[in-house]
């Protein structure tokens, strides 16, 4: 048994064909390029991000579709896409989310000490672009999530290298822009990295300050954004995008009930990964 898994292992660990490498090459692009050819605005996630830029540029808020749910650094992120033609943008997100994903995939070998040219790296890239569904959606929506699944990996791979301050940078960056990887703010109290986590503050705290302040709703993101997240009651927001207490409340929970469930599990969950860090 031990030595068929070392068989396996030794397999997998030798460098790929060159012929792997290039067909890997090809999927990426064709899947860029094929969701360039079908979706004209470059997804639909990536479209409201496009639209708040484009009402920001002609001097309207851009909280004022309550479906863009990003802090105000992402709205100036997203203004060079909104000035690019729709002939650019359409082939050019796609594009970066690939680059992102493969970035991401990447450091992942990297923390684990994995050669990038190994037949695990190649064909495990190429499984996840043939057969793993969120990265196609990734691709197609051209989500800002992809953002974090580049930095996620980079962050940690820092963090192994002791770079922790270089690590709370990147956090930082990817909350600027969707504030998805928060969460991971709490790996730096519980290590006592106090200027690791300075940096994964400040780094959105300014971007969001800076970008508030050149919008005619500065407020926006907590008058409007902050309240409809924590409702979630909007057809737009499914189920199981909602926030706890939105689905408790939709469930038939007094609201008050619900936003107390949801803030004792919300402690629970940082209970259990302060003692799992422990």
């Amino acid at each position: 048994m031990d030595t068929g898994k070392s068989a396996v292992s030794g397999w997998l660990s030798r460098p790929a064909g060159w012929h792997v490498r290039a067909v890997l090459g090809l999927v990426l692009v064709a899947g860029a390029v094929r969701v360039g050819l079908r979706t004209p605005d470059g997804g639909m996630d990536n479209a409201i991000v496009v639209r708040a830029a484009e009402a920001w540029i002609h001097g309207r808020s851009p909280y004022a579709d309550r479906h863009f749910l990003y802090l105000p650094g992402a709205v100036l992120a997203a203004v060079p896409q909104a000035l690019l033609p729709a002939a650019v943008v359409r082939y050019l997100v796609p594009m970066g989310v690939t680059a992102g994903l493969v970035l991401g995939w990447a450091c992942a070998l990297r923390l684990y000490d994995v050669d990038r040219r190994s037949r695990f790296a190649v064909y495990g890239l190429l499984g996840l672009a043939l057969g793993f569904a969120p990265f196609g959606h990734l691709v197609q929506l051209g989500n800002w999530t992809v953002a974090s699944a580049a930095a996620l990996p980079l962050a940690l791979l820092l963090v192994c290298r002791g770079r922790w301050v270089g690590a709370g940078l990147v956090i930082g960056v990817a909350v600027a822009v969707k504030p998805l990887l928060a969460p991971v703010v709490l790996l730096f109290v519980f290590a006592g990295r106090w200027r690791a986590l300075g940096a994964a503050l400040a780094v959105p705290a300014v971007v969001s300050l800076a970008a508030a302040l050149v919008m005619p709703d500065p407020a926006g993101f907590f008058t409007r954004t902050l309240p409809f997240l924590l409702r979630g009651d909007d057809a737009f927001v499914r189920l199981y995008e909602a926030s706890p207490s939105a689905v408790l409340a939709r469930l038939g929970v007094p609201q008050s009930a619900a936003t107390l469930l949801a803030g004792c599990a919300a402690a629970a969950g940082v209970w259990c990964a302060w003692r799992r860090w422990g």
